[in-house]
């Protein structure tokens, strides 16, 4: 049988960003693979170095679309602990159900784009339909579908008084019966688990040993969230469950999506509850002193590390960010392994890369 090497990217038309894979098959079955990064890269980590603190909010929420809110929200965080700023307990709710609707976005795109990559377009575009809930919600409360602008240095661009809570009440019951209906679509149809059971599988073993997060990694019985693990804003007071699953498999991955889209469901309506009345920012910004500091959240992809120092200017010594993608892609060397040459694009989807994080 021949072996040779295939090229995949930097622009495929099954890829959503540019990513370059030289793969080794041997007749139709993948035996190697080698990724060279590198085709997005823009330089923001240095960008951010002659921009001021305020400015880089702008920036860093441009790092990516899907989630462009976990990027300033962890920026807002690490710069706040080293101003010794504390935010009030309502810009914290807001912050929650800014990032959960964000959330619940990305992952829909991403359960649809697994859909479309089977061939199920129909499924596709009733996912996309009811992701449109979300996207009209964004436009609404925030003014924007992508960018939401939804984070300042200790506070929030956003509010919402009564009128705003029933809207958004409104629009995530719309959501429930069709996410019930696709979760047991995607739990029955025989054309999607036959192209996705037992598909580029990631045993729990090496998802720890490779260090990977997010759903990818729960997906593989990894049972880590920053949320739950890590409590960052209100987190530790609401009330929401960890999924996990044991398989590793590009359907485990398509369903940990799914459930945590219900689960965000939940959390918003808890803060909607919950939350409580008083201003949406401090009174005014103090200077903020040379020091360093690292902040964590749980970014739809998974765990996002920003790292940031300050000398005492209006703007950072240094700033740098690790996020899901950069850990995630690793574990395509294990799930491609002995995988279809048809599957390639599928595999990689289920990892739902975004590499304008991993290259900035």
């Amino acid at each position: 049988m021949s072996t040779y090497k295939i090229p995949v990217g930097p622009l495929h038309v099954a890829l959503e960003e540019p990513m370059y894979f030289k793969v080794e098959v041997e007749g139709e079955t993948v035996t190697g693979l080698d990724i060279q990064a590198g085709h997005v890269h823009r330089g923001i980590e240095y960008l951010v170095a002659k921009r001021n603190i305020h400015q880089n909010i702008v920036l860093t929420e441009r790092i990516c679309s899907l989630c462009s809110n976990s990027h300033p929200f962890s920026y807002c965080m690490a710069l706040e602990r080293i101003g010794g700023i504390i935010v009030p307990e309502r810009v914290e709710y807001l912050r929650v159900v800014a990032d959960e609707i964000k959330r619940i976005a990305s992952h829909l795109f991403n359960v649809a784009i697994t859909a479309h990559l089977v061939g199920f377009d129909t499924l596709f575009m009733q996912v996309m339909e009811t992701r449109e809930i979300m996207q009209d919600t964004k436009e609404t409360i925030f003014g924007n579908r992508m960018d939401l602008g939804a984070n300042r240095i200790g506070g929030v661009r956003y509010d919402l008084d009564g009128e705003g809570k029933a809207y958004l009440a409104a629009q995530l019951a719309r959501m429930k019966a069709p996410l019930d209906e696709f979760r047991d679509l995607y739990e029955t149809n025989g054309s999607f688990l036959r192209r996705t059971k037992g598909v580029g599988v990631l045993p729990r073993a090496d998802a720890i040993r490779l260090g990977l997060v997010g759903p990818v990694a729960r997906a593989s019985g990894v049972d880590y969230d920053v949320r739950r693990k890590a409590p960052y804003v209100v987190y530790d007071r609401l009330d929401f469950d960890v999924q996990t699953l044991a398989d590793g498999d590009v359907w485990s991955r398509t369903m940990i999506r799914l459930r945590e889209v219900k689960e965000s469901v939940r959390i918003i309506e808890q803060c909607l509850r919950d939350i409580p009345e008083g201003p949406i920012s401090i009174d005014a910004i103090p200077e903020i002193p040379a020091g360093e500091a690292i902040a964590k959240s749980e970014a739809p992809r998974g765990e996002l590390i920003y790292y940031l120092r300050t000398d005492g200017s209006d703007k950072p010594a240094r700033l740098k960010w690790r996020v899901p993608s950069y850990n995630n892609w690793k574990g395509l060397q294990v799930m491609m392994a002995g995988c279809k040459v048809a599957d390639i694009a599928l595999i990689v989807g289920s990892i739902d890369p975004c590499i304008s994080c991993t290259e900035r």
